[in-house]
């Protein structure tokens, strides 16, 4: 004796016309090629970008915290976006004693020599217009963090063999990105995140004098700010923590304090 839920469903599908059969036809053929898009379909629209070495770092003493060159990931503009740059300095933290650094110095935050060689862009750096409807056709560069001290630290003997050298990093990306355009941009967007939030507090200034008067220029700090506030314990754990990165890298910007 044949199911009656299988004879039920004989008997509906008898009753269908061509035109049923038509619709349904239809909706399964767009099903499938939606389901074949997806399958065929690559995971992101952005390749991967190598990491570029400074040009210049040598000659400007613009070394990473073990003396290898720092680097910065470009991806030309196009369209309407050619003349506009958004850059993004990496985060990662600091270093506040000789030990923290040059532990430090044996990691990508310290040293090219262990940095991806290529990245895949995501977010504001991503050039995917449903990703990043905004920035996906400017000129975007993320800038390698390797001085332990968001890009600040002068250049002083130090007694060791660390090179605490952010703030001509700084300096020597700056010219090499102006060289490459940079000079001539309608529109420029500074932007970090943590360790390079706190970089682009630090230079957004400078940042806006390198660039001429006709040029829009915008900072973004993001979770750059960190509270001179008592911690649980009722330390001023991160005043201390600063005020170590700063003696030991004498950083340029507070230098006078």
């Amino acid at each position: 004796m044949a199911n009656p839920m299988l004879r039920t469903w004989l008997l509906w599908w008898r009753k269908w016309g061509k035109k049923d059969w038509a619709i349904a036809a239809v909706g399964f053929a767009a099903v499938l090629f939606t389901f074949t898009l997806l399958i065929e379909s690559p995971i992101s629209a952005d390749d991967p970008v190598e990491l570029t070495l400074l040009r210049n770092a040598k000659d400007r003493g613009a070394f990473c915290l073990d003396g290898s060159l720092p680097g910065y990931h470009f991806e030309k503009g196009f369209g309407s976006g050619s003349n506009k740059w958004v850059i993004h300095i990496e985060g990662g933290g600091w270093c506040n004693t000789i030990e923290s650094c040059s532990y430090r110095s044996r990691t990508a935050l310290g040293s090219s020599k262990f940095m991806d060689r290529q990245v895949i862009f995501a977010g504001m750096l991503s050039r995917d217009p449903s990703q990043n409807p905004d920035f996906y056709n400017w000129n975007r560069i993320k800038i390698r963090y390797c001085d332990g001290a968001s890009l600040a630290g002068h250049p002083e003997k130090n007694g060791t063999k660390l090179f605490f050298r952010g703030q001509l990093i700084w300096e020597a990306i700056m010219d090499e990105l102006l060289s490459m355009g940079m000079a001539k941009a309608k529109q420029a967007f500074l932007t970090g995140c943590s360790a390079g939030g706190l970089a682009t507090l630090i230079h957004c200034d400078d940042f806006r004098q390198l660039l001429p008067k006709y040029t829009t220029v915008k900072c973004l700090a993001d979770a750059g700010f960190f509270l001179d506030e008592k911690d649980v314990g009722g330390h001023y754990t991160m005043r201390s923590f600063y005020q170590d990165v700063l003696l030991l890298q004498v950083l340029a910007p507070f230098s006078s304090i």
